[in-house]
């Protein structure tokens, strides 16, 4: 792969000859050319940016230095030219992945207020291009940029990562959430011990806690990386808010009249409480919904009973849409957003409600006719 950089402060790129970078460049894998925009500017200050049309603050980089750069660069038919600027698409994994797979890029390193927008609509005449954002901040200059897309977009060329596996288990990888904690040697530390589990060989068991550790850290960090995985139709699981409360309560009282019916007795408290018993509930727990089409239609939430215990109440689906698997969706969320130091999940349910209970044991949670609940409830428990 052949990378360009056109830029006004070529000494940005030194660090591309470090690290696997320059190891992948002497080796021949990656082809690094470095080139200061000035060279193309005609006057004799060599001159790049001139006051905006319209007035304004700053300046903007004019664009005959471009355009002349361009041209002696042969950039065209089979060139990618990535302008990374604050208006661009959100660059990600996926776009990383994307853009290895061509065969140059060749990166506009803007400054001050940006390019002459007339570059980039030129440069779309004759190549590909791509406008990319690191995200929601303003960078002094494209070359910070840069680097990041370029880091993220060569460890994904064929030979350039020893250990190719390394690519499939880490953050934002296949399976599109963040990377599961890592431990080596020593196996105590400061008082702080290696998960038992890291240490038994047994590698079913191994996998199974590297994916529910990923989950679990990717719902409280990114819950936003886990909606698409989550729900089918793409309806995100969003922490609830204060002005939730109103809708919260409705289908709380909708869902719990269904449990009075199945166990036959009204002495539910979920049924009794009033809108501001759940504004302090929402306080209290830690409350997620699901919203369709602009409806409240799903809710769970959970607390730590003790340092290790995590409660798991109130897991509601609207009565319209249960039996959709909404509700198994919601107690594998609220099981994966609890604190790190949880070993265990408890939750209560009707004793006379059999279709919650057959939901709870599919999840992996039992009976415990030992820890009596609430009245007319059983308790279930699971291990971590």
């Amino acid at each position: 792969m052949r990378l360009d950089y056109l830029t006004i402060f070529p000494d940005f790129f030194a660090p591309l000859e470090l690290s696997l970078p320059g190891k992948a460049a002497a080796s021949g894998l990656l082809d690094v050319r470095v080139h200061d925009l000035r060279q193309w500017a005609t006057d004799r200050h060599h001159t790049v940016d001139d006051t905006p049309y319209g007035g304004g603050a700053g300046m903007v980089m004019k664009p005959e230095p471009w355009g002349e750069a361009f041209g002696a660069l042969g950039v065209g038919a089979g060139t990618t030219v990535v302008f990374t600027t604050p208006s661009g698409e959100p660059f990600d994994q996926r776009l990383a992945a994307e853009l290895s797979g061509r065969e140059r890029l060749v990166f506009a390193c803007g400054r001050y207020e940006g390019i002459d927008q007339r570059v980039i609509d030129h440069a779309r005449e004759i190549a590909e291009v791509r406008e990319i954002s690191l995200g929601d901040y303003v960078l002094n200059g494209g070359e910070v940029a840069a680097l990041a897309v370029t880091e993220a977009v060569v460890r994904l060329l064929p030979g350039f990562m020893g250990n190719a596996d390394s690519l499939v288990e880490e953050s934002h990888a296949e399976g599109g959430l963040l990377e599961y904690p890592v431990y080596t040697k020593p196996r105590t530390w400061q008082g702080r011990e290696v998960p038992e589990v890291l240490l038994s060989g047994d590698h079913g068991r191994v996998a199974a806690w590297r994916a529910e550790e990923a989950r679990r850290r990717t719902a409280l960090r990114r819950p936003d990386l886990l909606h698409p995985s989550v729900l089918d139709d793409g309806s995100p699981i969003v922490r609830a808010v204060p002005a939730d409360a109103g809708e919260i309560l409705t289908l709380q009282r909708a869902c719990w009249l269904q449990e009075a019916l199945a166990n036959d007795t009204l002495d539910i408290p979920a049924l009794q409480e009033s809108l501001d018993d759940v504004r302090a509930g929402l306080a209290e727990w830690d409350t997620w919904v699901v919203r369709r089409a602009g409806r409240l239609v799903a809710a769970a939430r959970g607390k730590l009973e003790d340092a290790t215990t995590w409660d798991i109440g109130r897991v509601m689906v609207a009565p319209d849409l249960q039996g959709s698997g909404l509700g198994r969706v919601l107690l594998e969320h609220i099981q994966a957003v609890a604190p790190e130091q949880v070993t265990s999940y408890q939750l209560f349910t009707g004793a006379a409600s059999a279709r919650n209970q057959r939901l709870y044991k599919k999840a992996g949670f039992r009976l415990r006719p030992d820890l009596p609940g609430p009245p007319h409830t059983v308790t279930l428990t699971k291990r971590r």
